[in-house]
């Protein structure tokens, strides 16, 4: 029997005292999560860099301008050359994890192919890397009060503001990050 609490299809949040760089005010779409450790991409934390330019270097083309223009995700600092592509609905792509019925994350060239055309999945975030926690290490982190975690909510990913979804996030669990403390008590 399974006691531990999976966070697949959750949000990871950070607590407002959390100082790597790398995680600091973000928000962690967990899109898998078992006994071997959890991989997720970071959901608000935008990149220099817009799909234009990635489809240009992978030698896609698309001319539609509102697509150039989507921004690109840091997605966490594991193969940060590797694209990931958090989308809604799964679809049918070659190389996809299946996250929820209506949410997969892809690395396949394919998606990429079709948003570029026009025809890709409804809702996308394109993400470089991934943030990874090796068995029992993401666990911890929560213990020491590193994370708050809820239910994700994809209109959080797919449809609200970057810049609001750290707040918009923690807002899901009745939580507002500007009134916490960096303190933490021990008895």
């Amino acid at each position: 029997m399974e006691t531990e609490t999976r966070l697949k299809n959750h949000f990871l949040i950070a607590m407002p005292q959390l100082a790597d760089p790398n995680f600091f005010h973000t928000v962690t779409y967990i899109c898998e999560h078992n006994q071997d450790g959890a991989l997720g991409i970071v959901i608000n934390r935008p990149l220099d860099i817009s799909l234009g330019e990635v489809l240009d270097h992978m030698r896609i083309e698309c001319e539609d301008e509102a697509i150039r223009d989507h921004n690109v995700f840091f997605g966490g600092p594991v193969q940060p050359e590797q694209g990931f592509v958090l989308h809604r609905p799964v679809g049918g792509w070659e190389a996809t994890l299946p996250v929820t019925d209506e949410i997969g994350v892809t690395t396949s060239r394919d998606v990429l192919q079709a948003i570029a055309r026009g025809e890709g999945p409804a809702q996308f975030l394109v993400a470089l890397g991934y943030a990874g926690w090796g068995a029992g290490q993401l666990e911890a982190e929560i213990k020491e009060n590193a994370w708050l975690n809820g239910p994700a909510e994809p209109k959080i990913i797919f449809e609200a503001p970057h810049g609001q979804r750290w707040e918009a996030a923690a807002a899901l669990l009745g939580v507002d990050l500007r009134l916490l403390s960096g303190d933490a008590g021990h008895a």
